[in-house]
């Protein structure tokens, strides 16, 4: 193992600041871990780095930044499986990797080039949490959290015509309190615990609207199918409960989020919780679980409230395949149970839902909070110069 690959050297003069490049899904579309490293190179350009922004699996590209700019380090935006990509590649063309991870329910492989590292970014504690678990011992592990634009991402007064509008247009009455989730698919994010917090709730709060946001109709289509049981067998009223799909720009997601009352994302498995924060940069209070990475952003009672946890799901083995850097598709039996997800305490839940929607102070004040919670923890300006901080201090710079 090299000095680069140690982290002894120091591949920048003294009066100058580094360079890198950054790996991630580029151009950056709507998903998160293509915001998270846009954000981050945008804000490391902001701050005077040289950064140069490059699609992780890029093969030409990568190669021509590395040999024309020389970059200091490469930092790679993905999770564990990407590691060919984000790690592998750069130490190849000897370019210092320093990966920054998001979670996939836990590390299967790659644990030899993880402990090799002189430092690896996380996006929460509890993905910190998980690769110990999983068995990578690496000291230089560090979290830091996702930035976004808060400056866009601003609350927007319900009496603006612009938000006004959004709610006629996802069916809110006037007297109405709008409950919004947001993922790739609703489930996962906890639709169906807050469906069955409202049918706790039943006559003590009745106007209410939810509404799902997720990225396709109907997908996937068990979930879904769920979903609509749990409707008929809770009597639920289905008129007040709908769902919108497809990606939404900046500009239309700011709206929607300013639209809501209440943004419930008691999530089933979080690394981060981006929609979350964006939720509270936003100004709007977020109900979500006291569980993985949400634990790292929501501050119960004073940005949101966070129900305990109700039951998790362990696994005892899992199935692994060649794209995962395995020789052959094969089923791995864990030495103990793992925690793959966890469910929100639907009595926790319903009580917190229950006074965040007949509470309007409460819901303003939390509001509040939560805009500044933001704004001083999570703009992509401060963690990006958490991000050269953090490097400059890790290799002696």
């Amino acid at each position: 193992m090299d000095a680069m690959e140690k982290g002894e050297s120091n591949p920048v003069k003294a009066d100058e600041k580094f360079s890198c490049a950054v790996l991630y899904p580029f151009p950056a579309e709507l998903d998160g871990v293509s915001l998270q490293g846009d954000f981050l190179f945008r804000g490391l350009k902001g701050h005077g780095y040289r950064a140069y922004a490059c699609d992780r699996a890029a093969g030409f590209e990568k190669d021509a930044i590395y040999r024309i700019y020389k970059p200091d380090f490469a930092i790679g935006v993905g999770y564990w499986g990407d590691t060919p990509s984000i790690i592998q590649n750069p130490l190849e063309h000897g370019i210092t990797p320093v990966p920054w991870l998001n979670a996939d329910g836990w590390v299967a492989n790659y644990h030899e080039v993880f402990e090799s590292l002189a430092l690896i970014m996380v996006t929460s504690n509890w993905v910190k949490e998980t690769y110990r678990r999983d068995g990578v011992r690496n000291p230089n592990i560090f979290p830091m959290p996702i930035g976004i634009d808060t400056t866009h991402l601003a609350p927007i007064p319900k009496s603006d015509s612009r938000v006004q509008r959004m709610r006629e247009i996802l069916g809110v009455a006037p007297d109405e309190k709008l409950i919004l989730t947001i993922g790739g698919d609703t489930t996962s994010k906890g639709f169906q615990e807050v469906l069955k917090a409202l049918s706790q709730i039943g006559s003590e709060f009745t106007n209410w609207r939810y509404i799902g946001k997720s990225w396709e109709f109907g997908q996937p289509e068990y979930h879904y199918n769920d979903e609509q049981k749990i409707i008929r067998d809770l009597g639920l009223p289905a008129d007040r409960i709908d769902y919108i799909d497809g990606p939404l720009s900046r500009e239309t997601m700011r709206v929607l989020l300013n639209a809501a009352d209440v943004y419930a994302a008691p999530s089933r498995i979080e690394g981060f919780g981006m929609i979350q924060v964006e939720a509270m940069s936003c100004g709007i209070p977020v109900l979500s679980i006291d569980a993985m990475g949400v634990k790292d952003t929501v501050v119960h009672g004073k940005t949101g409230l966070l129900a305990k946890v109700g039951e998790t799901v362990e696994l005892e083995e899992e199935w692994v395949y060649e794209h995962m850097g395995f020789d052959t598709k094969q089923k791995i039996r864990f030495d103990a149970p793992k925690t793959f997800a966890v469910r929100a305490d639907v009595d926790d839940l319903s009580k917190h839902l229950l006074a965040l929607l007949s509470d309007d102070a409460l819901r303003e004040k939390m509001g509040k909070n939560a805009s500044e919670h933001a704004v001083k923890n999570f703009d992509y300006r401060k963690v990006s110069l958490d991000v050269a901080n953090l490097i400059e201090k890790k290799f002696g710079l």
